[in-house]
């Protein structure tokens, strides 16, 4: 990856003001992505893909279009980005369309987020080979093993941005994943699923692969024996996983279009107590080594840490400048980058303890969420709560209601915030939530 992408990225906004744009955006992005999946002792599948592209938005006579290509070759770039000023000409004005204002580009953070590994980049075959043994040997040590595939998933990701009105930078990182999923022989005919995966920008701080796996396989062996669960209304306790997808469908309508669009339910929530007090959490993009750490997102608007809730209390929505005009709302950024939910002082057995009879969901599986009304119906599997300890486990049953209503009942927070995602949640306690079943 040698290639000077800031160069590319100003020579696009360069051919684009010549062709007649006022202003233009470009972005050049470059990237290599390998797998390595393993299945039933041997190498099933292995891909390495490099790819780049350039992406460029055009703002001309108060009009705006957007326009990607993967040939980046000089001349056909050139003729590519006229063609691109030409067809913005011909469509509908738009006065809220305007490049981002250079004042959003300011005190861009300088501190080194440390994203990049190189030893991601220097990896072998060998040593993917490896760890996939390892993760397949590990998956395997059960006597009911029907199947189980392992992966190793790494790559690079770089990309450089520019823009008629000053901007220019680039950001770059590296990722590596470790996976494992198994299936288990159950009564009759049934099967037990389930996995683990783990993954970071650096290698040192993924666990070994035979731990991945063989969380993966005990995972699974919990499911062994799972009955369809009851109809019951009570206390539900998510584990830190669950609950990050629970938190994204929180957070998926808390932004600016789905506001100015009357699509959400945080529409009259800002400024209000509108959830539980034991509820904080924070967009904060300059987590050293986070997953979804940046100095800037896809506008340039400059990266600082944006609190969402304080205790309960609606802070912020993510507003990006297009429908922050539209909506008369201040941009903060308009998208998401690590979401942290403060913890809280308790480990998980603490918190089964205290709820001492409920339900404890390990995963979803599939429903739907209205970002309008906030209503919910979710699949789970899991395990009831018996004596305050993780008791027999269940599926085939959904938990109903309303994601507002649902976030003010929020009693506890564990100490256990799972590492492994953008959404950094631990363990949560909801009271009084409502279950269909048997």
């Amino acid at each position: 990856m040698s290639v000077d992408l800031k160069t590319r990225a100003a020579q696009a906004v360069d051919i684009a003001q010549k062709a007649g744009a006022q202003d233009a955006w470009s972005t050049v992005s470059q990237s290599r992505d390998v797998q390595f999946e393993y299945r039933e002792g041997k190498l099933e599948k292995v891909k390495d893909t490099t790819s780049q592209s350039l992406g460029i938005r055009i703002y001309a006579g108060g009009r705006y279009s957007s326009h990607s290509t993967t040939d980046l070759t000089p001349d056909r770039l050139q003729d590519f980005i006229a063609e691109a000023v030409a067809i913005t000409a011909a469509l509908e004005p738009d006065e809220y369309r305007r490049i981002t204002p250079e004042a959003l580009f300011r005190n861009r953070p300088t501190a080194d987020l440390d994203l990049v590994d190189t030893n991601v980049q220097a990896l072998e075959r060998e040593q993917r080979i490896a760890w996939c043994r390892a993760l397949d040997e590990k998956s395997h040590q059960h006597e009911q093993v029907i199947s189980a595939t392992s992966g190793i998933y790494d790559g690079t990701q770089r990309s450089a941005s520019a823009s008629s009105n000053g901007f220019l930078d680039e950001q770059q990182s590296t990722y590596c994943w470790f996976s494992a999923s198994v299936t288990l022989r159950d009564q009759g005919d049934k099967r037990a699923e389930d996995g683990f995966y783990a993954g970071g920008a650096h290698v040192e701080d993924l666990p070994d692969p035979e731990v991945v796996g063989a969380k993966a396989l005990d995972r699974t062996v919990s499911r062994l024996g799972s009955e369809k669960g009851p109809t019951v209304k009570s206390s539900m306790v998510v584990d830190a996983r669950a609950a990050a997808s629970l938190i994204s469908r929180l957070l998926g309508p808390a932004n600016a279009r789905s506001v100015q669009q009357d699509r959400s339910f945080w529409t009259p929530l800002m400024g209000e107590q509108a959830f539980s007090k034991k509820l904080t959490i924070v967009d904060d993009p300059l987590i050293v080594r986070g997953l979804a750490s940046r100095r800037y997102d896809s506008e340039g608007i400059s990266a600082r840490a944006l609190p969402l809730v304080e205790e309960g209390v609606v802070r912020n929505i993510y507003v990006d400048t297009y429908y922050g005009r539209k909506g008369d709302m201040a941009p903060t950024t308009g998208s998401p980058s690590n979401r942290v939910v403060r913890p809280g002082d308790h480990s998980l057995a603490e918190l089964l303890s205290q709820v001492g009879e409920g339900v404890y969901v390990t995963s979803w599986l599939g429903g739907n969420a209205d970002g309008t009304t906030g209503d919910f119906s979710l699949g789970l599997r899991g395990h009831m709560i018996e004596n305050g300890k993780i008791g027999r486990p269940v599926g085939e049953m959904n938990v109903t209601g309303n994601l507002r209503d649902l976030f003010t009942r929020l009693e506890l927070i564990g100490d256990d915030p799972y590492p492994y995602s953008t959404t950094l949640t631990p363990s949560l306690v909801f009271s009084d939530v409502d279950f269909s079943g048997a």
